[in-house]
Order: C-alpha cells, then sequence, then structure tokens
C-alpha cells in the first residue's frame, strides 16, 4: 500500500528534523574494526529485538556502530519516530549530554549494497556524509530508499513481532506533525519525551553478543 505522507517521509529521515544539514564534520579514523558478523540485543520495553550486523554490507556504518553500542549510547533511548508502513526510528541519547559527544561525528557514507526491505537497519541521513547515531528499522519494503544512499547494515533475526508493535500514536514528528521534535529531544533528552510523549517505547539496553 502506498501511503500519502511516504515521499515526504522518505526526504526527512534527518538527524535533527527536516532543516537544511551543517557541513558534515567527519568522525576521526578509528584504530578498531568490529567483526565480519556480529549480533546487537536490544532490551526493548517490548521485549527483545536480535539484529545481526553484517560488516561487509556497510564497513564504515558497522564500525561506528560497534563502538556506540560498546559505548552504552543507545541505552535508555526511546523509538521517537514509528511510522506504521515505514519505519521504525531511533538514535538520540537518554542524556542530552551523551547526545552532545556524538552528534558531530559524522561519518562518511558506505555504497548501498542491500535493499531495505522488512527487518533492515539502515542509519538515518540528511545529505551526503550525514551519518551520525540515529538508525532505523524498514517495517515494510522500502526499497524505494536504495537510490537514495540508505545503506542497510544489519536484519533483524529475532523480535521483529515486537518492532511491529511499538508505539506508534504520535505520528510524524514536528514540524511536519504532532510527534516528538528532534532538536527538541537533542537539547533535552528523555527528561522531555517522558513529559510530553510517556507512552514511547524504548531501549532498556543494547548489548554486542
Amino acid at each position: 500500500m502506498r501511503f500519502p505522507w511516504f515521499a515526504a517521509a522518505a526526504a526527512c529521515l534527518a538527524l535533527s528534523g527536516c532543516s537544511s544539514p551543517e557541513p558534515a564534520k567527519e568522525a576521526a579514523v578509528r584504530s578498531f574494526k568490529a567483526p565480519d558478523v556480529f549480533k546487537i540485543k536490544l532490551d526493548t520495553s517490548k521485549g527483545p529485538v536480535a539484529i545481526e550486523i553484517h560488516r561487509d554490507w556497510a564497513p564504515i556504518g558497522a564500525d561506528h556502530l560497534y563502538d556506540l553500542v560498546k559505548h552504552g549510547y543507545y541505552d535508555g533511548a526511546r523509538f521517537f519516530r514509528v511510522l506504521p508502513g515505514f519505519m521504525a526510528q531511533f538514535g538520540i541519547a537518554a542524556d542530552p549530554a551523551v547526545t552532545r559527544k556524538w552528534v558531530d561525528a559524522r561519518i562518511p557514507d558506505d555504497p548501498v549494497t542491500q535493499h531495505n526491505t522488512v527487518g533492515m537497519l539502515t542509519y538515518a541521513t540528511s545529505g551526503p556524509a550525514s551519518r551520525t547515531t540515529q538508525l532505523f528499522i524498514n517495517m515494510a519494503d522500502n526499497s524505494r530508499l536504495d537510490s537514495q544512499g540508505f545503506a542497510p547494515l544489519g536484519t533483524v533475526i529475532s523480535g521483529m513481532d515486537a518492532v511491529m508493535s511499538f508505539y506508534s500514536g504520535y505520528g510524524e514528528g514536528a514540524p511536519s506533525g504532532a510527534g516528538p521534535d528532534q532538536q527538541t529531544i537533542t537539547s533535552q533528552g528523555n527528561e522531555y519525551l517522558q513529559g510530553h510523549f510517556p507512552l514511547l517505547d524504548f531501549i532498556k539496553t543494547a548489548t554486542v553478543e
């Protein structure tokens, strides 16, 4: 089924709403390399979700995600943008002080080698070389995103039923809708979300297995 808001929503898979991105600041090259294949376990408010990451699908993104999870970045993070028939987006830290440490660590793009089909994990982006910490899980066949540079790096191998049940009642985020404003999440973290959007599902802990 086509959704009338799809084109606009796809264009706004952005790091901070739908504003124009600032010039990219690439992350420093790290000395480690993630395993060729590894699993990330998200202990969510709706149950466990296991995601298998394939480094050869998107090596730069995989290394960065491995580092983020090892540092506990996603612990407590909300699924702040859940659009049925499209995707579930997350990746702004619970604590704004943690977000500030990572938000400008932008990484170069990976070539798109896989398709954005159901269950695939992909970085959100606001343009070339703008990936930082935000990701989304595809809840439908969004392969039309492939040509826009959205490079999947992993796939949900268990717990997709939990993903499909994440709370979506707040709809699209501000300014396009009445849902959470990404810039306010960035500056205020979970204090803002708990006060205004208490039904959002969340990640209790994210670990590498």
